[in-house]
């Protein structure tokens, strides 16, 4: 498979490097046998495709109708030869993980683990996904690091015996540039200001209050944090969470259930599909980002009803996020909201990755796309990003708090958020409102949009196909081919920089990828020497699907040069 990847990079170096989908024609994109049973071509649809254009300042410049098979997510432009060999890669892979399946009944039948009457607790191409494609390049996920996760960190090193299935840490630690935390604004390392009140706090009150927050687990600073919270949304209140991930699985079975309607993205967090999946309520999606397609899936299902009965929907909400973490992409918040003003609907905005990092004041989207934050009814988000802490919130009315806080089983029942990771949350919101006396929270947010827009646009002069949108700290560079993310991460680690890789079933099949994180504390020499590795890396690799621009790229190079 290896021979073969490399012919396929020189045949696409070769070619037109990249090929757009005609139009106005239409097209069935191929499907693997071994995918059959699950894009089955009696179930195509006709959806729209947002094609990026690296020129363009990451935003959407055309969409076109193409037929494609049933899938959850908005397709983007692929390269033909792309396509066949990724297919033709996890097809290899597929057929040569069944092939050994095969002869190790025969022939290593005795080392079952079935032998004593038990059933296996892992079944189906799930254990077979595990055993036979991830274990080949589990040694890229999971990296332990022995450092804060700061512009620079340890990452510890590894080694198998076994040709994967276990990894073994040494003591040896390599100094890599981190691209991978998303350390938004870079208070996850000691900060002058945040630092010495955690410290504080953590002798004053201890790493945890081993109580819920209806026992003995709310301290002042909890009080403190939930009016600090709901001040910097700029909502009337706000609860907090001990875990970002819990905020949504758990809330949203306690707002909606049996008899409602859950309109989300099909790019949503799997937190929010699972805590969709977990309310018991009736769950439609609509095309990524695409505001038209929601409104049709609105006018469908207020006209239909519920399911057999056809009665009126108790309630309907729509769940979007700002900014979608493996696209690095900007909700189409204004349009979003006015159609679901215009259809008297709920909205719900997750903020994870957007709060805090985007905004002239960290506000989030709402504040970056001139969204009042009163047409959103509830604003979630996370305190693991641009806050360097952990945790998650949920700002609206104070009446939707006031029940959250005697309803919701993640309240009543969790241990409450620790009080020095409380802290650490209240002192970096005064960072960034300056409340500090210092203007490092302005430096900070313009430091982190000046980061981004400019690593963005130098990877798109190299030739990467980036995705997402200006002044969003995640871009993913896309991969495709299996083959190309163990190379990638493995190759990239080579040369001390220290990067994210995203595959199956994390992402479509297709659509493997890299996701970069910036960070406010990068330097320019940082994002330099990243740019530098990445482009041999790429060179490496195959993965510059796009001609780079010459005179830019040779500019940059002479300007900008690190080593």
């Amino acid at each position: 498979m290896v021979c073969f990847h490399l012919l396929t990079n020189t045949i696409q170096h070769n070619t037109a490097q990249h090929i757009l989908f005609p139009q106005p024609n239409t097209f069935h994109l191929p499907t693997p046998p071994f995918l059959s049973p699950t894009f089955s071509p009696s179930r195509v649809r006709e959806t729209r495709v947002r094609i990026s254009d690296r020129r363009r300042t990451a935003k959407r410049v055309s969409k076109l109708r193409i037929q494609i098979p049933p899938i959850p997510h908005t397709m983007i432009a692929i390269p033909y030869l792309t396509a066949l060999t990724t297919y033709f890669s996890y097809g290899l892979l597929f057929a040569f993980g069944q092939f050994r399946d095969f002869f190790r009944k025969i022939f290593d039948w005795c080392s079952s683990n079935n032998l004593q009457g038990y059933a296996p607790i892992c079944l189906g191409l799930e254990d077979f996904y595990i055993r036979r494609l991830y274990l080949r390049i589990q040694d890229c996920f999971g990296r332990p690091i022995a450092s804060a996760p700061d512009a620079w960190f340890d990452v510890v090193e590894r080694f198998s015996n076994d040709s994967n299935k276990t990894l073994t840490r040494t003591d040896k630690l390599s100094r890599c540039l981190n691209l991978g935390s998303y350390n938004y604004l870079g208070f996850a390392a000691a900060d002058e200001y945040c630092t010495p009140r955690v410290v504080e706090t953590l002798k004053k009150y201890s790493p945890s209050t081993c109580s819920s927050r209806v026992d003995g687990g709310t301290t002042e600073l909890h009080n403190e944090l939930e009016e600090c919270v709901a001040n910097f949304v700029r909502k009337p209140a706000a609860i907090v969470f001990g875990m970002g991930y819990v905020t949504n699985s758990a809330i949203l079975p306690v707002l909606m259930g049996k008899g409602s309607l859950i309109i989300s993205d099909s790019l949503n967090h799997n937190s929010i599909v699972n805590g969709a999946r977990g309310s018991g309520a009736t769950i439609r999606v609509f095309q990524h980002n695409v505001p038209s397609h929601l409104e049709e899936v609105l006018r469908e299902q207020i006209a239909e009803g519920q399911p057999r009965t056809h009665r009126p929907w108790k309630k309907i909400m729509v769940i979007v996020e700002g900014i979608y973490s493996m696209e690095g992409e900007l909700c189409e918040l204004p349009e979003i909201i006015a159609i679901c003003k215009k259809y008297k609907v709920y909205t719900y905005l997750d903020e994870a990755h957007s709060i805090g990092a985007v905004g002239k004041t960290g506000r989030g989207v709402c504040e970056l796309l001139g969204v009042d934050t009163a047409d959103v009814d509830i604003m979630m988000g996370t305190f693991t990003k641009s806050f360097g802490s952990c945790g998650g919130y949920i700002a609206g009315s104070k009446d939707l708090v006031h029940y959250l806080k005697h309803a919701c089983p993640a309240h009543l029942y969790a241990t409450s958020i620790s009080p020095p990771a409380a802290q650490q949350i209240i002192s970096s919101i005064r960072v960034i409102l300056g409340e500090d006396g210092s203007s490092r929270g302005a430096q900070k947010l313009a430091q982190i949009r000046e980061n981004s827009n400019f690593f963005r646009s130098e990877l798109q002069k190299m030739g990467f196909e980036v995705l997402g949108d200006n002044d969003s700290p995640v871009m993913p560079i896309m991969l495709y081919n299996p083959a190309k993310i163990p190379a990638f991460s493995r190759e990239c680690l080579k040369q001390n920089v220290a990067v994210v890789t995203v595959a199956f079933p994390a992402t479509p099949l297709l659509l493997a990828r890299a996701r970069i994180c910036i960070s406010a504390s990068h330097s320019r020499e940082d994002l330099i020497k990243a740019l530098q590795v990445i482009s041999r890396v790429g060179d490496l690799v195959g993965i510059k699907y796009f001609p780079a621009e010459p005179t830019k790229q040779q500019d940059t190079s002479k300007a900008l040069k690190f080593d």
